[in-house]
């Protein structure tokens, strides 16, 4: 068998094992436009991923273009996505919703992590979501198999 096959099929599933773990949280840095997949608070794999088109700050209310920041789960998987597939983040929570409320807007919600939208050409020099969090569809691939709902999320600055 060649040897370089196997390699790189060992690279390219993340199965776990004792020398790789499997996946039970996520971190998405902001600043470092990095989400990471981790097992047991280390790291497993990361992915360059782009944001909402207004990324700075936690996300205040629908339509800001804003990111949310904070802990949350995966609590959804969408198979027939308008961005290929997608992972529901629980956005907003009760603190968002409660702040929005009293700013008496809505707090948007729909956040996930996803794919490129069907029919378009994959952007990552900009960020371009309304909100969201966007790697290749070839990483979506990934992500699917190795996330699942019920994971936690957070997501920093």
């Amino acid at each position: 068998m060649n040897y370089l096959f196997v390699f790189l099929l060992s690279l390219t599933t993340l199965e776990s094992s004792p020398t790789n773990p499997a996946v039970d949280s996520v971190l998405v840095v902001k600043s470092e436009r990095k989400m990471y997949l981790l097992a047991n608070g280390s790291t497993v794999n990361e992915y360059a991923v782009v944001f909402g088109r207004n990324p700075v700050g936690h996300k205040q209310q629908e339509g800001d273009g804003r990111t949310p920041e904070g802990r949350y789960t995966l609590d959804f998987k969408n198979a027939d996505s308008a961005f290929y597939k997608s992972i529901k983040i629980s956005y907003p929570d009760a603190e968002d919703t409660a702040r929005a409320e009293k700013q008496g807007v809505s707090p948007g919600g729909l956040i996930m992590i996803h794919g490129q939208k069907n029919g378009s050409d994959w952007a990552r020099n900009y960020d371009w979501t309304d909100g969201c969090i966007a790697v290749t569809n070839a990483e979506m691939d990934e992500l699917w198999q190795l996330l699942e709902e019920g994971f936690p999320i957070e997501i920093r600055p």
